[in-house]
């Protein structure tokens, strides 16, 4: 038998597999397309918003984990603002839209609940806060809104003030550039371990429980497949691990509990708890620690790393920023500052007062500035030079800072969306919403798109000064932390922390950029550099 007779057989056979495998692809995806048009409300007469639906089983989480915020802004582009897709296991439905917001926030327990993806469910744990609904979840919201009273941020702040103030003089030491995503994450991390739990732990113990945690975040939202090497089952690892880590220490804590001391969250859960008759389990703090942390530590990080990303890039809002200090009082000199800190004057509050009332109404240039440009250069420091500290009434002075961070958290929110599952087909935009499907409202892309903003795509903090404030036109044009009965019960300390930072920053330092460009920003979990925010710090205090 010939060569030629050997090979036609040989190539049949391989044009009829791969003729089969693409007749398979074809017939599975037409399959799973129908599947889902099946699962339409057949008595709503109206049709499912116009999408995606990926590939079987996988749908679009590739593309999705791929693209980052390409995704949704080409879909959003391409579909509207209400579009279906397929993520992590789950058919959802994508929402933008103050208008739209506004129906999925208040419209919680009627027309639907939160529920977040099933991997981020199963790592966090059904005690959490976010995993609870109905009488538990309000049960559940009052025992922690005392960890976010007035009083608990009150006494929460010198403690906060003095890390922010450690860690920036580290940045400033250093002598060479600072990755300032991994600094921030390493200072939130510290504040909800010591300011928040309470924990007294040595640095190698924060250093590996940050290690372990980080692989919980990084997991948490995965493919809900328990097998092994997935990271569902990596993330339950580490909740795992950091939950065996906090029994013993949470145990001690609960047997020393004092009722007359309330210094940090556990203190201030334990308290409200017994104030409800509920009988908090250590599994329960292990999930609300986890939780916390959750909280305080990756969203904050997140918020500071922009921060200082807009402060770097917007030399005219610094020094507006800076000016404000001056006329409230908050930079002080002398070799007598930290005791002069400490005293409370009621004639100096006054004057600080009346030089608030004036500090919100001066112009500040937004232009940004080049790549390799600094902060801070425009004034002569003084090393004697430092900042006040703070209370929340000093804080709640500073109102141009205000408006800085609202700014900060218009373009950059922290966390991109949130998740509600229908508990009823309801109509959206033109569209029906099926019952059981996951909705995903867009915290960014409403920012982004809403027709409040003037020139939405520049950072200008004034848009939120008395003088224009364009979010107040809607409720809910501006949601960073969300809204409704699932708002952000931690915001408030968000703020302060954010506050904190900058004081200290524009205050004692000045910045300066470590690399060619700026860095692009990824979504997912939660906004932040690609490869981090590479910044140089000098020490530089100023003064009048």
């Amino acid at each position: 038998m010939s060569l030629l007779e050997l090979t036609f057989p040989a190539l049949d056979t391989t044009v009829m597999s791969v003729l089969s495998v693409l007749l398979l692809l074809a017939v599975s995806w037409q399959l799973w397309r129908l599947r889902w048009t099946v699962t339409r409300d057949k008595e709503c007469k109206l049709p499912l918003p116009k999408g995606s639906m990926g590939w079987p089983v996988v749908g679009e989480t590739l593309h999705w984990f791929l693209q980052g915020p390409d995704f949704h802004i080409s879909r959003r582009q391409k579909y509207g603002n209400v579009f279906k897709t397929h993520l992590l296991g789950k058919p959802v439905i994508r929402v933008t839209g103050a208008e739209n917001i506004r129906k999925i926030l208040l419209g919680e327990h009627k027309l639907v609940c939160a529920q977040w993806p099933l991997s981020a469910r199963i790592i966090l744990g059904p005690s959490t806060l976010v995993n609870s609904t109905g009488d538990l979840h309000r049960m559940k919201r009052k025992i922690l809104a005392k960890v976010f009273s007035r009083g608990a941020l009150e006494e929460y702040i010198p403690r906060l003030q003095d890390m922010v103030r450690c860690e920036v003089a580290k940045w400033c030491s250093k002598g060479g550039p600072v990755n300032v995503y991994d600094a921030c994450r390493a200072l939130t991390f510290h504040i909800a371990v010591r300011v928040l739990l309470g924990l007294s732990l040595d640095d190698a113990q924060i250093t590996y429980l940050s290690k372990v945690f980080e692989q919980l975040i990084n997991n948490l939202f995965s493919l809900p497949i328990d097998v092994s090497f997935s990271g569902l089952r990596k993330g339950i690892k580490a909740r795992e691990t950091i939950h065996e880590f906090m029994a013993k220490i949470i145990e001690e804590k609960l047997q020393s509990q004092s009722a007359e001391r309330q210094n940090d969250a556990f203190d201030y859960i334990v308290s409200s708890a017994k104030q409800s008759n509920h009988k908090i389990t250590i599994k329960e703090l292990q999930e609300t620690a986890v939780e916390l942390v959750f909280a305080a530590h990756s969203t904050t990080a997140s918020a500071c790393t922009s921060l200082v990303l807009q402060l770097l890039r917007h030399p005219g809002v610094v020094g507006k920023a800076r000016a404000e200090l001056r006329a409230v009082g908050c930079l002080c000199s002398g070799p007598h500052c930290d005791t002069a800190n400490q005293e409370d004057t009621r004639g100096e509050e006054e004057e600080e007062e009346k030089g608030a009332a004036g500090a919100g109404t001066q112009s500040a240039s937004t232009e940004p500035s080049s790549g390799t440009g600094g902060v801070g250069t425009e004034e002569q420091p003084s090393p004697a030079a430092s900042p006040r500290y703070m209370n929340l009434e000093k804080l709640s002075r500073l109102r141009y800072l205000d408006c800085v961070i609202r700014e900060v958290l218009r373009c950059l929110p922290p966390v991109s969306g949130g998740y509600r599952t229908a508990l009823q087909t309801f109509e959206l935009d033109g569209y029906q919403i099926p019952k059981g499907w996951s909705v995903m409202y867009s915290i960014r892309d409403t920012h982004e798109t809403a027709p409040v903003y003037q020139n939405s795509d520049l950072f200008d903090p004034d848009r939120f000064g008395r003088d224009r404030n364009e979010a107040s036109t809607g409720r809910f044009n501006y949601v960073p932390f969300g809204g409704g009965t699932r708002s952000c019960i931690g915001k408030e300390l968000a703020r302060v922390i954010l506050k904190l930072l900058a004081v200290e920053l524009l205050s004692t330092a000045e910045l300066r950029l470590a690399t060619e460009t700026f860095p692009r920003m990824q979504t997912v979990p939660v906004v932040r550099p690609v490869n981090g925010l590479h910044i140089c710090f000098t020490s530089a205090h100023y003064t009048h």
